[in-house]
Order: C-alpha cells, then sequence, then structure tokens
C-alpha cells in the first residue's frame, strides 16, 4: 500500500485501515491544496459502523499486540526508520501538496521521523520494571514485590496538520513500542500524508493488528475518545479541540499537547545579528504554524533598533512561493481563512498603534512574511495564538518585567532566551512559566527525544518516546508472600 499512496497521480485516494483491510469504497472529502488550488488527495470517511468495528478489532487484537516481545517490536520500528529515509522525498511531496509545506521542511520533517522512530526503537528495548525494597519497612519483611510495564490495551492518537508525520510517528511509534493496539484518526487537511505513514510502520513488518486508521472531522474523533475500550488517548491540537477530547474522553488517560504563542527573549549581551538570523529562520518555518513558532520576541530596549533592523533583513531575504521549489523557504498556510485571520491581526494592531515593518498582506493562503514592531501587549498577535507567519516584536526595559510579560500569557509551552549571564539563564529557567527554555535559540527548537510539553493552556503530559511509553502503559505489581530475597529476621 505504501508504494500505491506514494506512486499515485494527485488526487491521491487516502484509503482508510480498518479491521486489518484498506479500504477506498465509500464516501470521500476532498483535499484542495493550498498552494496549488487543486483537488491533491482524497481522504475515505468513517462513519458510526467504522467507528464501532475499528474500537472492537483495537479491542481483539491488543492481546496480540501484547504477545509481541519487544526486541520484535524494536526491529520493527529500526526499519521503519529506514523506510522513512528511503521515502523522504515522495512524502515530502505529499506534505507540499497537501499543506503547501516547502520541500526543505518537508525533507526535515521526514529526518525527523526517522529519528524518532528509531529513538523508539531504542527505548523499547529498555521497557522493564522495578524490584522494590519492600523489606525496608517492618511489614514487608519476608516478602518480594516486583513491578513490570504491561501495554495499556487499546490507544488513540489524534494528530495535528502542521507536522502530520512527525507527530504522528511519536505517538504510533510510542504505542506500538509500549505493544499496543492503536486507532489513528487523521487530521482532514493531511489525509494522504497520515496513509503513508502508517503504511510505512506496516511495510516495516508491524502487524495488520497494530494500527487501524480513520478520516473524519470532530465527530468521528469524539465517539472514538467515548469509546470504553480505549485505555489511553494522545492529542496534538488546540486548547478548546484539547477541552472537548477530554470532555468525550471521561475518565481516561490523556497526554494532550495544545496550543502556544511562544516568547524568545534577547538581552542587552546578545549576539544581535545571530539572534536576528535564528529567530527570521524559526519564526516562519511553515508559514509559523508550529506551536513553539517564533511569536513574540522582546529585545532589551537599548538593542531594540538594531535587531529589528537585523531581523527585518533576514525576514525580507525569505524566498516565498512554490512549496514545491526546493529553495522556497514559505510557502502557503493551511487554507485562505487561516492567512486572512492572520493579516487582519496585523491591521487591527497597526490600528492600535503598531507599525507592519514587513507583510500584512496575503495571496490565497500565502501570507507574505509579517513583522509587526511594538504592539500593545493586549494585541491578538501578542496575547493569542497567531499560528501563522507573524512575529510581533516588543522593546522591553527590565529582565524581571519580560519575565512577567511572558508569563502574561494563557500558554505555557517552550521559551527561548538570548544571553550570555548565567544568572538570567538560571533564573529564567526557573521562574518562567513553560515546559522548556531554549538558551541562546529561539523558542522553536525541538529534539525528538528530549521531553517536550507545556504547562497552562499548553496542556500536559509530555511527548517524547521515554515518556510516551511510559503513558501508553500502565504498571503491574508482583507480591510473592512469604518468599524474600531479602533478609527475613524482623
Amino acid at each position: 500500500m505504501l508504494n500505491a499512496i506514494l506512486g499515485s497521480e494527485s488526487p491521491v485516494v487516502a484509503p482508510a485501515l480498518l479491521a486489518g483491510e484498506w479500504r477506498a469504497d465509500g464516501a470521500q472529502a476532498e483535499r484542495v491544496g493550498p498552494y496549488v488550488r487543486r483537488v491533491v488527495s482524497r481522504a475515505v470517511l468513517a462513519d458510526d459502523q467504522a467507528v464501532r468495528t475499528a474500537v472492537q478489532y483495537a479491542h481483539q487484537s491488543a492481546r496480540r499486540m501484547a504477545a509481541l516481545a519487544p526486541a520484535a517490536r524494536a526491529e520493527v520500528l529500526e526499519r521503519a526508520a529506514e523506510l522513512a529515509v528511503r521515502h523522504r522525498d515522495a512524502i515530502a511531496r505529499l506534505l507540499a501538496l497537501e499543506l503547501g509545506k516547502p520541500l526543505k521542511d518537508g525533507r526535515g520533517e521526514l529526518d525527523r521521523v526517522a529519528d524518532t522512530f528509531a529513538v523508539c526503537a531504542a527505548e523499547t528495548r529498555r521497557i522493564g520494571g522495578e524490584l522494590l525494597p519492600v523489606a525496608g519497612w517492618a511489614r514487608g519483611v519476608g516478602n518480594t514485590a516486583l513491578t513490570y510495564r504491561a501495554p495499556a490495551g487499546v490507544a488513540l492518537a489524534i494528530t495535528p496538520f502542521n507536522a502530520p508525520a512527525n507527530l504522528l510517528a511519536h505517538k504510533l511509534g510510542a504505542s506500538f513500542a509500549a505493544g499496543n493496539a492503536t486507532i489513528v484518526k487523521a487530521p482532514p487537511q493531511a489525509p494522504a500524508v497520515s496513509a503513508a505513514v502508517v503504511a510505512l510502520l506496516l511495510e516495516a513488518g508491524a502487524p495488520m493488528e497494530a494500527v487501524q486508521l480513520l478520516h473524519g472531522g470532530g465527530d468521528v474523533g469524539a465517539a472514538l475518545c467515548a469509546a470504553p475500550e480505549v485505555a489511553v488517548i494522545s492529542f496534538t491540537g488546540s486548547v478548546e479541540t484539547g477541552a472537548a477530547v477530554a470532555r468525550a474522553a471521561g475518565a481516561k488517560r490523556l497526554v494532550l499537547e495544545l496550543g502556544g504563542n511562544a516568547a524568545t527573549i534577547v538581552c542587552e549581551d546578545a549576539d544581535i545579528a545571530q539572534a536576528a538570523a535564528v529567530c527570521a529562520r524559526t519564526g516562519y518555518t511553515n508559514s509559523g504554524q508550529s506551536c513553539i513558532s517564533v511569536q513574540r520576541v522582546y529585545v532589551q530596549r537599548v538593542r531594540y533598533a538594531e535587531f529589528a533592523a537585523a531581523f527585518g533583513k533576514e525576514v525580507a531575504a525569505l524566498k516565498v512561493g512554490d512549496p514545491l521549489d526546493p529553495e522556497t523557504d514559505v510557502g502557503s498556510m493551511v487554507d485562505d481563512a487561516a492567512a486572512e485571520r492572520v493579516a487582519t491581526w496585523a491591521a487591527q494592531a497597526a490600528a492600535d498603534g503598531a507599525t507592519i515593518a514587513l507583510g500584512g498582506t496575503r495571496t490565497g493562503a500565502t501570507l507574505s512574511p509579517t513583522v509587526v514592531l511594538d504592539p500593545p501587549a493586549g494585541a491578538d498577535v501578542v496575547a493569542r495564538e497567531v499560528f501563522g507567519a507573524l512575529v510581533a516584536v516588543l522593546p522591553y526595559d527590565d529582565f524581571d518585567e519580560v519575565l512577567a510579560a511572558c508569563n502574561g500569557s494563557r500558554y505555557g509551552l517552550q521559551a527561548g532566551l538570548f544571553t550570555r549571564d548565567i544568572g538570567r539563564i538560571v533564573t529564567a529557567w526557573r521562574e518562567l512559566e513553560v515546559g522548556g527554555l531554549v538558551v541562546n535559540g529561539s523558542s522553536n527548537f525541538r529534539l525528538d527525544h528530549v521531553p517536550f510539553g507545556g504547562v497552562k493552556d499548553s496542556g500536559f503530559g509530555r511527548e517524547s518516546p521515554a515518556c510516551m511509553i511510559e503513558d501508553y502503559t500502565v504498571v503491574k505489581t508482583l507480591l510473592l508472600r512469604g518468599l524474600s530475597i531479602w533478609g527475613t529476621q524482623a
């Protein structure tokens, strides 16, 4: 199926994978590429019966998956990593067609898919348990207790459009590593990419019982979340949808990676040229459609004008255009409405006293990289999640005050800090209400084997293979009465 998906002429049929069978029949939804402005894929939609079938099949498959030894799972994941490299260009092309993501970004995402599967494989080999020190307390003398991490059973992965390949690799790879049967609910904007990643894992040797793939809207996701057979849900997306997932799920284990409006602080001792270049590159990657994309840059006032000029020069040099052109830096946003929303927010900030130094206009779904200087603190481009090709640059005077400004957000995913002052680094790490701090880099940097996640409205749980395997497994305890490896005298 992988070759069929990747070798198809556009529009690609994105099949469902249901109860061990790829299915291309039934009602379909068309995906119009935001840059090419034509139908690029058609997803086979799930109905209520498909949801019930998927849940029942996953429940029946859970025992089969749990019986697969960790070594066997690891070997599959290692082959999946190799296949991600082999099919890098073809899947990157699908990303460009379905999402308008430039080829250079898509290829980078597939490099991360390969890394993610490889790390999942390594973590699979480390799954174990504990010998507990029960004889350290009087009532435990004469007994032995052990634990191991067992598969949760049925896992549900709900993935977003902005990094549909790598974030699916995180969720599906870790769930497979843990020994679960996984149901994937794909984003409507990237059905063919999602089908390709699922097919890739099967091509690597995963049993058909390992995964199912359903396409559809929020109703399909809600029905899957509510199914009592589902033991754990991993969701990446907006705050509002995350809240809906939690309501539908009820008393289930949840990992929610939600929104952000990431801040980066540039201190007076920073290398301004470096900071400007990094913020420009990472503020408009994937047209800013990342929860950790550089959105707010706070610059110490004595260096503010210098930074604004350097940053504007770097942004102006970005190549905007056809995502299928290997030289393109900025393609289109996910759709026209998203681009119009960001352009409107920029115009409102200007009406409230900010300066639009660059951009602010759109052609279809392509928003020209936009720089907004010194907007009011309450402007949408500062207070809300832009999730688009716009960066706001603001001056600050006092370090404690800028930390407070960063913390004024309802979000708390990741922040950046440019400084050589170790005292400031430690203070920011302690005081910033975020899940991660990147020093001498922008907020938009992630290593896929390092814990990643937020606080406040940015969600809870951590996404890295090791952390996710813990979420996808349960601790099972064995108590041996009257049998002890410890001393037995009380």
